[in-house]
C-alpha cells in the first residue's frame, strides 16, 4: 500500500471524526444561541442564567440527582435506539415501561426471596411484560401492516387505561394514606444505592451499573453479531436485506421485542432504588424523552450517555432558575432546541461529507490518479 495513499485515508478518517463532532457542537452552540436572544427578550442576562445553572450542578446532592435522571434516560434512549436502527418508531416505550413497573412492583411486594435472586425477579418480570406489551405492535406490522406509530401510540393509551384499572385497592394496590400504590418492595428486593458523590448522603442508583452493562451489550450486539448485522441491514435496505437471506418479518418481530424488553427496564432505577411500590406518582413521559436522547445521541451508545447527561442537567438544574424569578420554562426551550439542531446539524454534516467526497473522487479523476483499490494492488 502506497504512503501516499495512506495518508489520504488517515487524513479522511480524522476528517470523519471532526465532522462527526462538529455537529452535536454546533447544535449546543445554536440551541445557546437562541436561549440567549429568548432571555434577553425577556429582560434576563444570559450569562448569568447560564453561570446559575452550572454553579447550583456543582452541589454534590444535585450531582447525585443528575446521575440517577440519566440513568433512567439512559435505559429509555437505548430502549428507542434499538428500534430506530432498523427504522422502527417505538413510540410506545412510555407505555411499556409503566405496565411493566406496576406489575414488576406487585410481584416483587408479594414474594420474599434472597437478596440478588428477588431483584432478579422482579427485574425479569419488568423485562417481560415489556416485550410481551411491545409484541402486541410488532405482531401488528408484520401480519397486518399495521404501522408501529399508530399502533404503539394506541397501545400507550391502552397501558394508561389498564394500569389505572389494575392500580386500585383490591386488585394490585393498596391504600397508603392519601396514595395507592402496589405493597411495598422488602429489603431484600430493593438494589443498593452506590455512595459516588462524596458531601452527600444520597446515593446514586446501584441500577447505573446495569445501564453501563446495557450500553455495553447494545453496542456489541449490533456491531459484533450477525443479528445486529441482519438488523442494520433490514434498517438501511430491505431489499437488499432480503436478497441476502434476511426474513424482515421476524427481524422486525424481534426487533421489536427486544426494545420493549429493554423498555421494561426504564422504570426499574426508580422502582428498585428510591420509591420501592409503584404508585399514582410514578415517573411518566419517561418514553418520550428517550426518543429525544436516542435523536441527540444518534443512537450510539456513548452520544446517548452524554445526551441523557445533558437531559439531566438542565431538568434537574432548572429550579435554581425560578428562585431568582427567571422562567424556567427556558430550559424547555433549550432542550427542545438541542434537539432540532441536532438533527439539523447531522443533516448537514452529511451533506457535507457527501459533496466532499464527490469532489475529491472529481479531483482524482480529472488528475488520472489511480483508484484506491490499484493503489492497494501497487
Amino acid at each position: 500500500m502506497s504512503s501516499s495513499f495512506t495518508d489520504r485515508l488517515l487524513g479522511r478518517v480524522r476528517l470523519s471524526g471532526l465532522l462527526a463532532l462538529a455537529a452535536p457542537i454546533l447544535a449546543i452552540v445554536f440551541a445557546g444561541v437562541v436561549t440567549s436572544i429568548i432571555l434577553l427578550l425577556n429582560g434576563n442576562d444570559p450569562l448569568a442564567t447560564f453561570g446559575l445553572l452550572l454553579d447550583f450542578s456543582t452541589k454534590p446532592r444535585v450531582q447525585v440527582i443528575i446521575l440517577n435522571s440519566a440513568t433512567t434516560y439512559y435505559i429509555s434512549a437505548l430502549a428507542v435506539a434499538i428500534g430506530f436502527r432498523m427504522n422502527l418508531f417505538n413510540i410506545g416505550v412510555d407505555g411499556q415501561y409503566r405496565l411493566a413497573a406496576l406489575i414488576a412492583a406487585a410481584v416483587g411486594g408479594a414474594i420474599t426471596l434472597p437478596g440478588p435472586l428477588h431483584v432478579g425477579v422482579t427485574m425479569l418480570v419488568a423485562v417481560l411484560i415489556g416485550g410481551l406489551w411491545a409484541s402486541i405492535a410488532a405482531v401488528l406490522k408484520t401480519a397486518r401492516g399495521v404501522s408501529e406509530v399508530i399502533s404503539t401510540i394506541m397501545l400507550n393509551a391502552i397501558a394508561t387505561g389498564l394500569g389505572a384499572w389494575l392500580l386500585t385497592p383490591g386488585r394490585l394496590a393498596i391504600l397508603n394514606g392519601n396514595n395507592v400504590g402496589t405493597k411495598p418492595i422488602g429489603p431484600s428486593g430493593q438494589f443498593p444505592g452506590i455512595a459516588l458523590i462524596p458531601g452527600t448522603p444520597v446515593k446514586v442508583f446501584g441500577m447505573i451499573i446495569v445501564a453501563a452493562l446495557l450500553g455495553v451489550a447494545y453496542s456489541v450486539v449490533l456491531n459484533r453479531t450477525r443479528f445486529g448485522f441482519d438488523l442494520r441491514a433490514t434498517g438501511r435496505s430491505e431489499s437488499a436485506a432480503v436478497a441476502s437471506g434476511v426474513n424482515v418479518k421476524k427481524m422486525v418481530l424481534y426487533t421489536m421485542i427486544l426494545s420493549g424488553a429493554v423498555a421494561g427496564l426504564v422504570g426499574m432505577p426508580q422502582l428498585l432504588g428510591a420509591s420501592y411500590s409503584y404508585s399514582l406518582d410514578f415517573p411518566a413521559g419517561l418514553g418520550f424523552t428517550g426518543i429525544a436522547i436516542a435523536l441527540m445521541g444518534r443512537n450510539n451508545p456513548i452520544g446517548i450517555a452524554l445526551g441523557a447527561l445533558l437531559w439531566s442537567f438542565l431538568d434537574n438544574s432548572n429550579d435554581i432558575l425560578d428562585f431568582n424569578g427567571i422562567p424556567k420554562e427556558i430550559v424547555v426551550i433549550m432542550q427542545g432546541t438541542i434537539v432540532l439542531s441536532v438533527i439539523v446539524a447531522y443533516e448537514l454534516v452529511h451533506r457535507y461529507r457527501a459533496v466532499a467526497e464527490q469532489r475529491r473522487v472529481s479531483r482524482q479523476l480529472s488528475a488520472g490518479a489511480g483508484t484506491p483499490a490499484q493503489e492497494v494492488a501497487a
